[in-house]
């Protein structure tokens, strides 16, 4: 197989970009940019999300039992960079991003256009990246979505000419 065109074909994926958050029972807080998500069940309403296998978000996951996953909208690139560093949570903000506890004590950003909130419900541990699925028991938009949902979020091609995932 050719690495290159093996690397330009799986970057024709087109991805969402999301905020992912959790928090332990200590109030230890983790935060990471991702766009490997989909949902994969209407009844219960599941989503799937690959996360890191080393990150700090992957951990707290595990230990909550919970998280939430914060959609980023038209606009909010600068938001999106924030997250791809670790999570430093002060002052009711995780890396300067305003936030509060949802239902299930997750982290919901105060400026995410929606969210929703999951219970854990596997982790699949595979490769650079494991598979965690989630039970989605509440959700949130603080605005009406205008027009089409899908058209709303931010996309990975709107964070510049040098971002891309996959390959």
């Amino acid at each position: 197989m050719d690495s290159d065109t093996k690397k330009s074909v799986l970057r024709m994926i087109p991805y969402g970009i999301y905020v992912l958050t959790a928090k332990n029972q200590t109030g230890e807080v983790a935060a990471a940019t991702v766009n490997w998500v989909t949902q994969s069940s209407f009844d219960p309403p599941l989503l799937v999300i690959a996360v890191k296998a080393d990150s700090g978000a992957l951990q707290l996951i595990g230990e909550s039992g919970h998280f939430a996953l914060n959609f980023l909208g038209k606009g909010q690139q600068g938001q999106a960079f924030a997250f791809f560093k670790p999570a430093n949570a002060e002052d009711g903000a995780i890396n300067g991003e305003a936030y509060h506890d949802g239902t299930t004590g997750a982290p919901i950003l105060d400026a995410a256009p929606a969210s929703v909130e999951c219970k854990l419900a596997e982790i699949i541990t595979r490769g650079d990246h494991h598979i965690v699925i989630g039970e989605v028991v509440d959700a949130h938009a603080p605005v009406a979505i205008e027009g089409r949902p899908d058209e709303a979020g931010l996309h990975m091609n709107e964070l510049g000419d040098n971002v891309f995932y996959g390959g």
